[in-house]
């Protein structure tokens, strides 16, 4: 059975769209606007990633005749809402934040614009995309920032579900991560994959030389070899023995990283095999990557930590109504004024002021600005850059934020943006946010 996005959904969606067509506000226009209120675990900064997963997913919300007839046997809505979802493909405007954009408390990182049926039956296809896909891209770009230019793969495809860990592999690509282990997010967004082989395929054999060899005869001495299923000193030994001096790489999985990569350093050098790297993996994390920042490691693998969010699962995002149409036509603000759980209600712009030197110093929200007007000019001494760009127009979304070609964007949108942020933002330490975010 093939899955309808329509599906990814709450059961209350539909029920507010059924309510709302029989009291005739349905098609009010109304402004949606997805946002975090703070950071995730105390970080300086977060990272906006799922976005063209999203609007693939948004492009193909529809509601055929399976999820119809499941909705009408469970006596979900009634029938002109049936008849409505029959006909429903989105049909308004959404802005947002560029994927691999740097966000910070309140960034409007999408705002969407259409009738209130339209765009509150996305809530949770939006926020479940952005919340997951953001979170694992922010843990990503922490690592990124610590591994100091050495390439690391994503390999926690075990550690989540099966579209989770597609979607992990994605995201932390756009943070700056070289590979994914996973196939299928190398087939669909593509996106490098690596692997050799795992413990498993050592005890397979009589003994490790045996493994070495059988590996190196099927991928030749540029292979990397995993030295640590039995003793670390005699499987280097082994793999250098195998494959000679011009062997590619070993994998360590095991054992106090520092130490034991410092040790397999002095040992290749020894044995001639001067530029085989050394690949280290076993629970990393970017605490854990930074401690290793002083020793002769070449290239990291991280699993668990990057695609659970390294403490973070989810970004903390939430959608929100904060605008719409009266009944002479003109916006009105509309807000939660709940406690701890208050929004900032109007339609809204947004800008990051950088300064001189290339430094973002503020992110500026500017309420009461629809985001297709120009961002206003607000300090004539630094640059402002706008930060929503149009991401569907009257239902058509625009297909450069798509597909592989999409991916590849967002990661040098990415890696152009963090050079903006200020040297502290990659302090691992708790700590607020690294710039403020000011409402004009």
């Amino acid at each position: 059975m093939i899955e309808s996005p329509a599906f990814r959904t709450d059961r209350y969606e539909l029920t507010m769209v059924d309510a709302a067509i029989q009291s005739g506000t349905a098609d009010r226009e109304c402004m949606f606007e997805t946002f975090a209120r703070r950071l995730p675990n105390g970080r300086r900064y977060g990272i906006v990633a799922g976005t063209g997963r999203l609007l693939e997913l948004i492009r193909d919300f529809r509601f055929a005749d399976p999820e119809l007839d499941w909705l009408r046997e469970h006596d979900v809505v009634r029938g002109p809402t049936l008849d409505w979802l029959a006909n429903y493909s989105f049909g308004g405007n959404i802005w947002g934040y560029q994927e691999g954009e740097v966000y910070f408390p309140g960034s409007p990182l999408l705002v969407v614009d259409g009738t209130f049926a339209e765009a509150v039956i996305l809530e949770t296809l939006i926020l479940s995309t952005l919340n997951y896909d953001t979170s694992v891209a922010s843990a990503a770009a922490r690592m990124v920032s610590v591994g100091l230019g050495r390439p690391i793969a994503e390999m926690g495809s075990r550690r989540a579900n099966e579209h989770a860990a597609v979607a992990a592999a994605r995201a932390a690509f756009i943070a700056g991560f070289a590979f994914t282990s996973n196939l299928e997010a190398g087939r669909t967004w593509g996106i490098p994959t690596m692997g050799t082989a795992a413990h498993s395929f050592t005890l397979l054999h009589d003994t490790e030389e045996g493994a070495f060899r059988a590996q190196v005869a099927a991928f030749g001495a540029a292979t990397t070899l995993l030295v640590d299923t039995y003793d670390i000193t005699g499987g280097i030994e082994l793999a250098v023995k195998v494959a000679g001096t011009g062997l590619g790489a070993i994998r360590i999985d095991s054992g106090d990283l520092p130490t034991v990569a410092a040790a397999a350093r002095v040992q290749l050098d020894s044995l001639g095999a001067v530029n085989t790297k050394i690949t280290v993996t076993s629970d990393l994390d970017e605490y854990a990557i930074a401690a290793l920042s002083g020793s002769p490691v070449d290239a990291f693998g991280v699993g668990t930590s990057v695609v659970t969010g390294s403490g973070a699962p989810a970004a903390g995002m939430v959608y929100k109504l904060v605008a719409r149409r009266d009944d002479s036509g003109d916006w009105m603000s509309v807000a939660k004024t709940s406690i701890g759980k208050a929004s900032i209600g109007g339609r809204k712009n947004a800008a990051r002021l950088v300064d001189a030197g290339g430094t973002a110093r503020e992110e500026i929200i500017f309420v009461g600005d629809a985001p297709a007007d120009p961002v206003p000019d607000v300090d004539p001494t630094a640059v402002e850059r706008g930060l929503l760009v149009p991401l569907v127009t009257n239902g058509e979304v625009d297909e450069r934020y798509l597909g592989p070609a999409g991916t590849q964007r967002a990661r040098a949108h990415n890696a152009t943006v963090m050079q903006e942020l200020p040297i502290q933002a990659f302090r691992l330490g708790h700590g607020d946010a690294v710039i403020p975010t000011t409402y004009r």
